[in-house]
């Protein structure tokens, strides 16, 4: 209360004697405005406070009618261990008057206890590129605005919608009320991939006009709408002049061509570019790694030699390292910068063998959930760039997760795409029930495929399968590849990549879309 001052008159040995009672009180509850809303939690935090700490003792406190118990706390009194019901409330609290004949000094607040967080429902999030834009859309109940990661967004009628210009894979939404409730929702955002119809080409293969020329020739005939030029390729070897540090350092770069060159001649024509990164088969980097003594770089056996296998001299690195990851990841990070539609990884897996035999330094998970992690890694740095991720991966996979260390249903949430190498010349007789899937290709790819679409259902993913289009053991020219096409087609996967390690496609009988 306001500053007391009361002067009585008192006649004390024939003279008039004035005393002054003053006490300045001061009585206040902080945190808590008069008609306001909180949350249970909230309560503890309200506070009587008065000018004096020492006057607090003699201030009482009640809700609702009712005495409550309450903590001092250095000049603070708060609420302590009551338990409110939501709905309306009064606090009141009491000091009394240093003088019997006036009133003591009161304060009162009525709030609201609100425990109820805002019923928030956001529509499918989905893009029809990773470029932009990006609309979302929703309902609110019982909020006063609504936050898509960092942007603040109307709320109209009890609706909310905003455009986003970057795409990431995804986005938090949150909605606070006026006691302080939240309702957050973590929303995955979906971009379709629109499909391709693509062959594959070598860095070298495109600085060769014999091999490139044939295959601008398909384009131009519309018999395919996108080129897939590799990045990094088996040999470790980058084909265009990286600026990567680690790819200059390591003396990866070959600048077979240049990429911005190559990426406008394609884009001006109208073609999709897929960019294939060869991740964890990399020769290049491996050796660089082991020599420097920077070993744990490198896949190794139990005995601490590198691993090599079928595959060469350090020619595995470890994918559970974390510069091995961070270094495909800034190559694919740099190629979506350059204008790459489509980053495609390649020996996205462990080395095939004995799993018993083989050492990952630094691995602290299983081999399935490492690579799943560094496809989750992956878009999330390049969906912002505009580029999609696809992961090319064993037909076996499919059936033998742990025999590469691809998990297809849980690595698929994580990529755009999944492209099976289901070449028939790999598969052994009867599987899927093909007698002989080298002269079988329709009834193989279509088994084949047809169980990687199952498995992706629902995980947001398509599959884009490679399919064979060289000859091993059996004669494939454009009635062989046609088959494929139509096998992949009829199993609910319309797109496609070939593959011809020598980049020929001049007889793979591809018709004009």
């Amino acid at each position: 209360m306001p500053l007391v001052a009361v002067a009585v008159l008192l006649l004390v040995a024939g003279t008039v004697t004035t005393i002054v009672y003053s006490r300045d009180v001061s009585l206040a509850v902080a945190d808590l405005a008069d008609g306001t809303s909180i949350t249970p939690a909230g309560v503890a935090r309200v506070a009587v406070t008065t000018a004096d700490p020492a006057d607090l003792g003699e201030v009482s406190v009640q809700v609702d009618g009712r005495p409550v118990e309450v903590k001092r706390d250095g000049g603070r009194m708060t609420l302590a261990g009551v338990d409110l019901a939501e709905g309306p409330h009064t606090l009141s609290a009491r000091a009394p008057n240093p003088l019997p004949w006036l009133p003591d000094e009161t304060v009162e607040r009525t709030f609201t206890v609100d425990g109820t967080p805002p019923a928030v429902v956001v529509e499918p999030a989905e893009a029809t590129s990773p470029r932009g834009p990006l609309t979302v859309r929703g309902t609110v109940e019982g909020a006063d605005k609504v936050r898509l990661g960092d942007r603040e967004v109307e709320v109209r009628d009890g609706r909310f919608e905003a455009s986003l210009d970057a795409v990431p894979t995804r986005l938090q939404v949150r909605a606070d009320d006026r006691a302080g409730n939240t309702a957050q929702q973590d929303v995955a955002v979906r971009v379709t991939h629109p499909g391709m119809r693509a062959v594959h080409l070598s860095a070298t293969a495109w600085a060769t006009p014999e091999l490139r020329d044939p295959v601008l020739a398909l384009a131009r005939e519309h018999r395919i709408d996108t080129v897939q030029l590799d990045i990094k390729d088996e040999s470790g070897e980058i084909g265009y002049d990286s600026q990567v540090p680690l790819a200059r350092q390591v003396g990866a770069n070959k600048g077979y061509y240049d990429a911005r060159a190559a990426l406008d001649q394609l884009h001006g024509m109208g073609l999709r570019v897929v960019g294939r990164v060869v991740a964890f088969r990399d020769p290049v980097l491996g050796r660089a790694s082991w020599e420097s003594g920077a070993r744990d770089r490198v896949t190794q056996d139990t005995s601490g030699a590198a691993w090599s296998a079928h595959y060469g001299e350090y020619a595995f690195t470890n994918f559970a390292n974390p510069e091995v990851r961070d270094y495909n990841i800034a190559i694919a990070k740099e190629a979506a910068q350059l204008g790459f539609d489509d980053i495609l990884y390649d020996y996205v897996r462990r080395p095939d063998g004995p799993l018993s035999r083989m050492a990952f330094p630094g691995l602290a998970v299983t081999p399935e959930q490492s690579i799943v992690e560094f496809l989750r890694d992956t878009r999330a740095a390049i969906r912002p760039l505009g580029a999609y991720l696809g992961a090319s991966v064993f037909g076996i996979a499919a059936h033998s997760p742990t025999d590469v260390a691809q998990d297809i249903p849980a690595m698929s949430p994580h990529v755009d795409y999944v492209a099976p190498m289901v070449y028939p010349s790999h598969w052994g007789p009867g599987e899927y029930g093909v007698g002989n899937p080298n002269a079988q290709p329709y009834e193989i790819v279509r088994a084949s495929v047809a169980n990687f679409v199952d498995m992706t259902k629902g995980t947001g993913t398509v599959v884009i399968p490679w399919l064979q289009a060289f000859s091993l053991g059996h004669h494939y020219g454009p009635g062989e590849i046609q088959a494929q096409v139509a096998a992949s087609r009829d199993a609910g996967a319309p797109s496609f990549l070939l593959w011809n390690a020598a980049c020929g496609y001049g007889d793979s009988g591809l018709e004009p879309a």
